[in-house]
Formats: structure tokens, sequence, C-alpha cells
């Protein structure tokens, strides 16, 4: 069964995004870029919320025709056009670039997309990942902590009435500073994983 990854990154004090969607704060070298790229291509889709989808396609799908783009982000260029994409918005009509929208996030609809064949789904945005993680539909969180601290912002994790027990499956710390924090969910009742 393919695994729902959750893969961001944060700042050391929480946050996936400052005031105004500023990113500008995320320190994306050609070595962060190239494990990006090299996990990235591997997996079966890419699910979105609309704001993240958004912000995608406002860049990526014509990235690599600028002559100054390093070489790790046209690769990345690439897997992103090609890569089959879902959009989960209730206002969203349409979308370009192998992309299907979908409403509503339902468990059951998940549970099999996760069962056809193909690789792992990698899951973005702090919205949907939320209503993923309160669904139990998360397998693995693969955080990108990175070393500032932005005082405000959108948190990666809203607060909630439950608790996940996770469990460490890696760390690695990138020559940027960026230490990758790489956590399995625990399998659900029945031998399942979440």
């Amino acid at each position: 069964m393919r695994k729902i990854i959750l893969a961001l990154q944060v700042s050391l004090d929480g946050y996936v995004e400052g005031p105004d969607r500023d990113i500008g704060w995320h320190m994306v070298d050609e070595e962060l870029h190239s494990h990006f790229n090299e996990h990235l291509r591997t997996m079966g889709a890419f699910l979105s919320g609309r704001v993240s989808h958004e912000l995608m396609a406002s860049f990526w799908p014509t990235a690599d025709q600028d002559p100054a783009c390093p070489p790790t982000m046209a690769e990345f260029a690439g897997i992103w056009r090609e890569m089959p994409k879902v959009v989960y918005s209730s206002t969203l009509e349409a979308t370009d670039w192998n992309t299907t929208v979908v409403r509503d996030v339902i468990a059951e609809d998940i549970l099999e997309m996760k069962a056809q064949p193909g690789g792992d789904l990698a899951l973005g945005g702090a919205d949907l990942a939320d209503t993923f993680r309160r669904l139990g539909l998360i397998d693995e969180y693969w955080i990108y902590v990175h070393p500032v601290l932005i005082g405000r912002g959108t948190p990666l994790f809203k607060p909630a009435d439950s608790k996940t027990p996770l469990t460490l499956v890696q760390t690695r710390a990138f020559g940027n500073g960026v230490v990758l924090l790489r956590y399995s969910s625990p399998p659900k009742a029945g031998g399942r994983p979440s």
C-alpha cells in the first residue's frame, strides 16, 4: 500500500510561512534541492490544497525556461509538470498541469488512492495536512527544520484535542543548517498503516 508522506519546510519556531505567505526565509540550496528531487521524482502524485497548488503553478511550469535557472530547479520543474497532482479545493473549478480538482477530503477515497499501484503520495500545505492528520491519514512526516526564527505566520500544526505518537525513522543535517526530521505514524488497528 502506498504511503501518504507529509513533506514540509518549517522555521525553528514552527511556521510554514511568515506573514503574507512569505517563504523567503526558506534556505533551499543545491544540496537540499537535489535531495528533494531525488525523493519527489519517485512519488505517485502530489496532494495539495488550492493555495499551495496555485503558488506552485505560478512558478514551476516555466521555471526551467529561464537561462539562469539552476540545474536542480530545472529538474524539479520537469518533475512538477509531469507528476499527477490532486488539489483539494471547494472553490477551484479547473487547473492545468496534470491536475485533478477534488472538493472534499473523504477518508475512504484516500484509502482507495493509497491502495492503487504506484509511488507514495506527497502531501503539502498546512491546512490540508491538518485535515489529513485529524483523519489519521498521514503515514510519515518529513519535516525540514530551517535554522531561522520568523516570529509569526502560519503554524505547521493547528491545536488538536488528540495526541499522535510518532516514531523517529531518520535524521539528516544538510550543509546549510537545515535538518530533516522523519517520523512514521503507528499502524492502525488491524496492522494497516494510517
